[in-house]
């Protein structure tokens, strides 16, 4: 399970997407999102994995390697799903207790979970396509223009740029720690619920002890480098847009209008299969 997260993990591949600024990524997650949010519809979601299955095969990272970050948000997936089910007011199909199921909630669920996988999916390929220093040089000159008003735009991005690259690593680390336990007839995986949770405790405290030391291992390192944040810092690769770059900024606001005015225009609704 531990190895299925692929959030904050980079894929090495010779692809166009690789090449693109981190910047035209970015804004293009970003874009994607705000497309997800915009309209509930299936139009909006159809042209979406449309946009979304171009994309990966563009960046040449392995759809299986992608697929498989969503099996660790699975039990959160139909935690949600369930609640939207049976929580959402509506014209009740089935009632059971206190609780019915609607023709609403079900629309509710489908669309929440489209949401999700989509949403998780488009930002776990922007990270598997971006390596955390340029994510953090991308990031800073993005919000650029917020230093006039005196954010500290370098340690925000510094600070997520780390929490990125530390995802992998703490993975690692839970897996040699689990492996350690089991190896002395630590059992994860039987019993109900509360006995899992208690048998994680001997998991979690080596973890934070290691979490922290990494921590101030990495914080002695930049102090031994004379890091004094980001003012008059020069970059070994700075960021220069290319043609490429505005041929990618052209194709996300092709893709931004065009969904607007499926939305808008075209809309096909869940509800629609079900009640004439």
């Amino acid at each position: 399970m531990l190895k299925d997260i692929t959030l904050g993990q980079y894929y090495q591949a010779d692809s166009k997407i690789h090449k693109l600024d981190p910047r035209v990524k970015l804004v293009g997650t970003i874009v994607y999102i705000i497309s997800l949010f915009m309209f509930r519809n299936l139009t909006i979601y159809l042209f979406a994995l449309l946009f979304l299955i171009f994309v990966i095969r563009m960046s040449k990272v392995p759809f299986s390697y992608i697929v498989r970050g969503l099996k660790a948000i699975v039990f959160l997936l139909i935690i949600t799903a369930l609640f939207n089910l049976f929580l959402t007011a509506g014209k009740p199909i089935v009632t059971i207790w206190k609780f019915s199921l609607t023709y609403e909630g079900i629309a509710a669920a489908f669309y929440l979970a489209v949401r999700l996988i989509f949403l998780i999916i488009g930002s776990s390929l922007m990270t598997l396509t971006t390596t955390p220093n340029q994510l953090t040089d991308g990031l800073e000159r993005l919000l650029g223009p917020l230093k006039k008003i005196k954010v500290p735009v370098h340690e925000i991005s510094m600070m997520m740029s780390i929490a990125l690259r530390f995802i992998p690593i703490l993975m690692e680390e839970t897996d040699k720690i689990m492996k350690a336990q089991m190896a002395r007839c630590a059992d994860f995986e039987s019993g109900n619920i509360i006995k899992k949770v208690k048998a994680l405790i001997p998991l979690l405290v080596p973890l934070f002890i290691s979490s922290f030391r990494r921590a101030n291992d990495l914080a002695m390192a930049m102090e031994a480098r004379c890091y004094q944040g980001g003012e008059g810092r020069t970059k070994m690769k700075p960021l220069i847009y290319k043609k490429q770059d505005y041929i990618a900024y052209a194709f996300l606001l092709c893709y931004l209008v065009l969904a607007i005015l499926l939305g808008k225009f075209l809309p096909l609704h869940v509800l629609q299969f079900f009640v004439k």
